[in-house]
């Protein structure tokens, strides 16, 4: 029987070939456990964003490939969807593709005594991510970094 974390590493292993073919980029793979149901949502984009016609293709080949293989254990309901507006940043080329954006950044050490943070998305290095906040610029560690995602701006 596989962990939640091994059954996302596995579907991340077995859903990037289908994402390379289609064009697209799996952005984040959750396993939750919600409203008293599995739920196996996958997140993917693409350059000017996903249509609803690339998460029904995507899906489609991803229920054929997880239902041969069934190795899930519960009952589950497949998600495949854009990541929305609040986009996570996963990996060191987001950093890179959305510099100049507002994020949102929680830290797992409390860093200049908060937690949490706003700004403008400055760049990245192998040290960390720099932020604008307000008059300041922040380095923000890469193991320090315990989520991040883009902000909506209004």
């Amino acid at each position: 029987m596989f962990s939640r974390d091994e059954i996302v590493r596995r579907v991340e292993e077995l859903v990037q070939p289908i994402a390379d073919r289609n064009g697209v980029e799996i952005v984040e793979v959750l396993f939750v456990h919600e409203n008293g149901r599995w739920c196996l949502r996958i997140f993917m984009d693409k350059p000017g964003g996903v249509n609803l016609n690339d998460c029904e293709t995507v899906s489609r080949e991803i229920e054929q490939v997880l239902d041969e293989l069934d190795f899930i254990p519960h009952s589950y309901v497949l998600e495949v969807s854009s990541p929305g507006l609040e986009r996570p940043l996963k990996r060191a080329e987001d950093y890179v593709r959305y510099a100049g954006r507002l994020i949102q950044i929680g830290t797992y050490a409390p860093q200049d005594g908060r937690r949490k943070f706003t700004g403008r998305l400055m760049g990245s290095n192998e040290e960390g991510v720099t932020i604008q906040v307000n008059e300041h610029k922040i380095t923000i560690p890469w193991n320090n970094i315990s989520k991040a995602r883009l902000a909506v701006e209004f």
